[in-house]
């Protein structure tokens, strides 16, 4: 195959593409650290690194509303041990949450997958699981019309397993909305039927 001068001059002329910027980030990264970005073993980190934050910041979770028409107002829905990991943003380190989120429809039912789903769109930003809990609240609150919304998420933080103290110790965190902040008996019924 034969290049004509207009193709090489067109080659030379086009931009070369532009490399993702937290490819740089990670091979400096390396570099800091006592590395070698070239070394067998390396070499694809940066990338692998730059598309692992891409992917992880820019989730997306499809649809969170699908609604159904409640039977009764009286219930109690829980849905429990939801898994999602998000990231500290004080050291950018990962935490893996356990969530559940309880709530008293009022004429309509949450399908039961968007519950995950706004778990894990809320986990997947930088974040702190105090803040994690009460977004999941508002949002299951909003999709739904309900008022009585409990949120508790159980996590670990590598930002202390790994890191300062280096203990591995769970935190639990809470966001009690509507009538699971103000009747004891509501709240108990929820925490007995998490301990059975």
């Amino acid at each position: 195959m034969t290049v004509t001068n207009a193709e090489s001059a067109a080659e030379l002329s086009a931009p070369a593409a532009a490399e993702d910027p937290l490819v740089g980030i990670a091979r400096q990264l390396l570099i800091e650290v006592g590395e070698d970005p070239n070394r067998e073993g390396l070499r694809d980190t940066p990338a692998r690194f730059a598309r692992w934050w891409r992917e992880f910041i820019n989730y997306e979770p499809g649809s969170m509303g699908t609604l159904f028409e409640s039977i009764g107002t009286s219930q109690l829905v829980v849905v429990s041990d939801i898994q999602v990991w998000s990231l500290c943003e004080h050291h950018l380190l990962p935490f893996n949450c356990s969530v559940t989120i309880a709530y008293r429809p009022t004429g309509q039912l949450l399908g039961l997958s968007k519950f995950a789903r706004v778990a894990h769109y809320y986990a997947h930003r930088l974040q702190v699981q105090e803040r994690l809990v009460d977004q999941i609240a508002a949002e299951i609150s909003n999709l739904c019309g309900a008022p009585d919304v409990a949120v508790i998420a159980k996590g670990e933080h590598l930002c202390m397993s790994m890191r300062g103290i280096k203990a591995a110790a769970q935190m639990t965190s809470t966001a009690l909305r509507g009538e699971f902040s103000t009747s004891p008996a509501l709240r108990s019924e929820l925490f007995d039927l998490l301990r059975t």
